[in-house]
């Protein structure tokens, strides 16, 4: 059954509509936790320390959200190659800059800078947690969450980085989030312009919340 399901067309756009759906939620979560260092330290110090301590999100929660990730990313470049293996005679037919936006056809591409974030973001957060309790097993100190913030958002090389992968994001997000809920079955006309009402707004809310958080930081380190 599950074979059938990634060996077809649609089964292949209604599992990535899946992983994206799961990843928008994720992304939310996120970013609300991270904006409450704005404006409280100690509530992003506590809800951090739960978020890095509680068993489930740790060892089933984490381990799903990583399979998320790369099966969305996976699945994503295994439909671009699937698309552009069926164009038999490339806009022969179909002018595509003229019957698609440009975020549609340049997915694959923000996509990949959107990929090279992420190893970013492990290699700067999840790698050094990683490292700091189960490594060199310190004790866990519930405190220490918002000053690793700070002291991460302090260098301005980094700020840009995050910036110009949240514009990414944006880009990305703006055509992935209708996409996958017309992936889903949301067709129906009385649906789709509050779906895509709700999509921009997302698309361009939580990038923009993510790139506030990087600069706020960074200007109270000055």
């Amino acid at each position: 059954m599950s074979k059938q399901l990634f060996s077809g067309s649609i089964g292949r756009k209604f599992a990535m509509a899946l992983s994206a759906l799961f990843l928008i939620i994720f992304l939310l979560q996120h970013f609300t936790i991270n904006f409450t260092s704005v404006f409280s330290e100690e509530t992003f110090n506590e809800l951090s320390h739960f978020m890095g301590t509680n068993p489930i999100i740790q060892f089933v929660m984490q381990p799903i959200l990583m399979f998320g990730v790369a099966f969305h990313f996976i699945m994503g470049f295994v439909l671009e190659i699937k698309n552009r293996n069926s164009r038999a005679v490339k806009y022969a037919k179909n002018n595509g800059a003229a019957n698609s936006s440009w975020m549609s056809r340049n997915m694959i591409w923000s996509g990949l800078f959107i990929l090279f974030f992420l190893g970013f973001h492990f290699y700067d957060f999840w790698i050094p947690e990683m490292n700091y309790k189960y490594i060199e097993m310190k004790p866990e100190d519930p405190n220490r969450y918002f000053e690793e913030v700070v002291h991460m958002f302090a260098s301005p090389g980094r700020v840009v980085v995050y910036c110009l992968s949240f514009v990414f994001l944006a880009l990305h997000l703006m055509h992935g989030f209708q996409s996958a809920f017309q992936s889903m079955g949301a067709r129906h006309d009385k649906y789709t312009p509050a779906i895509q009402k709700i999509g921009q707004a997302y698309a361009i809310l939580i990038p923009l919340g993510f790139i506030f958080i990087a600069v706020f930081h960074y200007v109270n380190s000055l």
